[in-house]
């Protein structure tokens, strides 16, 4: 009867404990969630993995072809051309959450962008970037508790997220601004503080 009752006590010890550290270790987790941990979908329906970003700055974009701000893709095309590559990129992901400003599916998406701004940056599959059907990773950059830097209301189209070279949000900049700012520029040559 003892070595049950002691069989008994050591079990709800240990049990007790491994719900303590799958705890600690999910909270964790969370803590540690960059932008490199999600998987996206490119707009050619393929998996596209962040992490293949690890060690390059990102500028992350909502487009939207029916906007005022359109042109600002030969702005963001024109940045990616000149700094883009082992150490830079720009993805954008289109998003029809403002005024039904990007009503077309990814084929006329990806059309659009090439005839009229010669993308050659990574263009991702549309998705929402707000509200109650918000993507996952729209979800990390606007949400301070799990991007750890700030809480982000996207405002319109074109809003601009910088990811460092580990997956942190760097900074956010106002759909207005232009990708070539001087912020971005400075960021991109590493004297932004």
């Amino acid at each position: 009867m003892k070595t049950i009752g002691n069989i008994f006590f050591y079990w709800l010890i240990i049990s007790a404990f491994s719900f303590y550290a799958v705890d600690v270790f999910a909270n964790d987790a969370e803590k540690s969630t960059s932008f490199h941990d999600f998987v996206v979908e490119d707009i050619f329906g393929d998996p596209f993995d962040l992490s293949q970003l690890e060690g390059k700055k990102v500028m992350v974009v909502n487009t939207a072809s029916k906007c005022g701000l359109t042109p600002q893709y030969e702005e963001l095309e024109s940045l990616y051309r000149e700094y883009g590559g082992e150490n830079f990129t720009i993805i954008g992901f289109p998003a029809n959450n403002f005024m039904n400003q990007e009503p077309g599916t990814n084929e006329e998406i990806v059309a659009f962008c090439q005839e009229n701004y010669g993308v050659t940056f990574s263009m991702m599959s549309k998705v929402s970037v707000k509200g109650s059907d918000i993507a996952p990773v729209y979800e990390w950059l606007t949400s301070e508790a799990l991007n750890g830097k700030m809480d982000v209301r996207i405002s319109w189209n074109f809003q601009k997220f910088l990811i460092d070279e580990k997956g942190q949000l760097h900074d956010v900049l106002s759909p207005r601004e232009s990708p070539r700012s001087e912020q971005v520029l400075s960021w991109l040559s590493g004297n932004a503080e």
